[in-house]
């Protein structure tokens, strides 16, 4: 069974972005503003960039989730392929032995496959046995052979697992189930128009209705909406009663062993430890050159900008106090041991994972409580304005330079 030898793209960090960037970097391809391999601050831009959501949800028997969007998520990949040309071969089938199948033609003929799998199944992630949640994500594989399959997703090092175990990720979910796909090289005549249109869509994710759910939840009403519902005491979704002192407030901040909490989606989702917002910097560097606009490598510094504000933002969201500061170093502790060793820190990410369910447990006894509770959310809310103005700057001068 084959494997390719000379893979050896391991720097892509999202699931989407960073695989196709990766398939792309093993494929040779150059990006002719550039010189080098599309980097996946590039793909993020073109796929409609950043964004801002916000979300709260309660369900029976669950921890209360709070999810923070910080990148375009209305099908961003498909969005991303086909403007930059990217022709794409997709084989999907029910069938196991199909499934396999597939992938190993694909690797026999030199191509590495983007295959859809559940993530909280793969054993390299560490999680908790009882979860029972699914969330499927694409990743790249470049290997299968004698029982292993060989694969690239998010880590800097390269991951094996046993091919039954990539197996049962891949049918988890019957929509993606044995999806895989090959990429071939972008349209070179597309990058331009491929620049703007993921220009656009990014200030309409500020600014105007979003193509799905509400407005409240967008842009700079979601941020608005955040920092009001921060010191709100009266409505039912303001934190002194949605989130109160205790496990439900710390899951808010924290996560779970498997939910990001509002930490983790700034500081660890995505490709950077401040939303994306430096990322996105990245791409309109790029995108200046594509387009022979300078002004949006001027308008790039409001971004760089708001990445300050963001990072600001998750360090005071898990203050250096007890239970608090130590989520924050264990998550951060679990972030980088993955991108740096992969798999075999598994052990010590499962004892992260424990940890940080037992530190739920013990928020019982809340470290902030009363008026320091008070001035604690008092204090989010105002960073979260900030960076409301912030943005409501750096879109502005975003659209002047590309009107």
């Amino acid at each position: 069974m084959p494997v390719l030898e000379d893979y050896r793209q391991f720097t892509g960090r999202h699931p989407e972005t960073g695989s196709v960037h990766n398939i792309l970097a093993y494929q040779g391809v150059i990006a002719p503003h550039t010189g080098r391999p599309y980097s996946e601050a590039f793909l993020l831009g073109v796929s409609g960039g950043i964004a801002c959501g916000f979300f709260t949800f309660d369900y029976a028997g669950y921890p209360p989730i709070l999810a923070l969007l910080t990148r375009n998520t209305f099908d961003p990949l498909q969005t991303m392929l086909e403007r930059m040309g990217i022709v794409q071969t997709v084989l999907q089938t029910s069938r196991p032995a199909a499934g396999e199948k597939n992938l190993l033609e694909a690797l026999e003929n030199g191509r590495p496959a983007l295959v859809w799998a559940d993530r909280l199944s793969l054993p390299y992630n560490a999680y908790p046995d009882e979860i029972h949640e699914w969330d499927m994500q694409p990743l790249v594989v470049y290997g299968l052979e004698n029982g292993i399959a060989c694969l690239a997703d998010r880590s800097g090092q390269p991951l094996q697992v046993p091919a039954e175990s990539l197996q049962v990720a891949r049918a988890r979910v019957k929509k993606d189930k044995f999806r895989m796909v090959t990429l071939d090289p972008p349209d070179e005549r597309k990058l331009p128009a491929a620049v703007q249109q993921g220009i656009w869509q990014c200030i309409r994710l500020y600014t105007e209705q979003p193509p799905r759910g509400s407005r409240n939840n967008f842009g700079f009403a979601a941020l608005q909406r955040w920092a009001d519902l921060l010191t709100n005491r009266r409505s039912p979704q303001g934190w002194e009663r949605f989130f109160p002192a205790g496990p439900r407030l710390f899951a808010a901040l924290a996560g779970t062993a498997y939910l990001p909490g509002a930490y983790g989606w700034i500081a660890h989702w995505g490709t950077g430890p401040a939303a994306d917002r430096g990322t996105c910097a990245a791409f309109l560097e790029e995108a200046a050159l594509v387009l022979n606009k300078p002004a949006l490598g001027e308008a790039a510094e409001g971004f760089r900008q708001s990445a300050r504000l963001w990072s600001e933002l998750a360090e005071s969201l898990l203050p250096d106090v007890p239970l608090l500061g130590e989520a924050r170093r264990l998550k951060d502790r679990r972030h980088e041991l993955f991108i740096a060793q992969g798999g075999a820190a598994r052990e010590e990410i499962h004892a992260i994972n424990l940890r940080l369910g037992a530190l739920r447990q013990e928020a019982a006894d809340f470290p902030l409580g009363g008026e320091e509770l008070v001035r604690f959310r008092a204090g989010l809310s105002e960073q979260v304005r900030r960076i409301h103005d912030q943005e409501r700057s750096a879109v502005q001068a975003l659209q002047e330079a590309v009107m």
